[in-house]
């Protein structure tokens, strides 16, 4: 229609994502999400919905566009479950060093939030923080590691990823998360194997 401003779906949602990812849920304000977007209030009701449908549609963005990358880099977990799980980290140290997106890690963030959001977002967050051990978990078991190990490493290693972005947000160099990945690499490969 003529005189109707158009907007791009895919642009306002990875512009809210990135100010949920940068300020929090909690320190996100309708105000912040309106100019982030660049619509106003009744459009961005209308075309995302309220703030929390906007936020899980956020958080739901983020996991599948970071899971993607952490399912091919633990592709190869059947032949090499220790490369494997170093490129999972990889995907981790290349977002966290992308100048681009705020430091750390939505999921995380989200997951720190628990105690302050809706139970019905809460409980979005636990399972978008489940999911990464659960794909860790099957990663390991292709590997060949045994039911225990998979279980203990896949927690370890979901821990350590999201320690990452926590680490990231308080300052911490690449050179020590990668030491603090490389500790937990150098652990994977004493696992035995079934």
């Amino acid at each position: 229609m003529a005189g109707r401003k158009q907007f791009d779906m895919d642009t306002a949602l990875d512009a809210a994502m990135i100010q949920f990812w940068r300020d929090g849920y909690a320190d996100t304000s309708v105000d912040d999400l309106s100019r982030a977007t660049g619509l106003n209030r009744s459009s961005l009701y209308s075309s995302l919905g309220a703030k929390d449908t906007l936020f899980l549609r956020c958080l739901d963005r983020y996991a599948a566009r970071y899971g993607e990358k952490y399912d091919a880099a633990l592709s190869g977990a059947a032949s090499d479950p220790v490369a494997a799980v170093r490129a999972f980290f990889d995907v981790t140290l290349q977002r966290i060093a992308d100048p681009e997106l705020p430091d750390g890690c939505l999921i995380a963030q989200s997951a720190m939030a628990i105690p302050a959001l809706s139970p019905s977002v809460a409980e979005h967050a636990r399972q978008a923080l489940g999911l990464q051990r659960l794909r860790l978990r099957a990663a390991l078991k292709a590997g060949r590691l045994t039911d225990r190990d998979a279980d203990a490493f896949a927690v370890h290693a979901a821990a350590v990823n999201q320690s990452l972005a926590v680490m990231s947000r308080a300052g911490a160099s690449p050179a020590q998360l990668l030491a603090i990945v490389g500790v937990t690499v150098d652990a994977l490969a004493q696992a035995p194997r079934a």
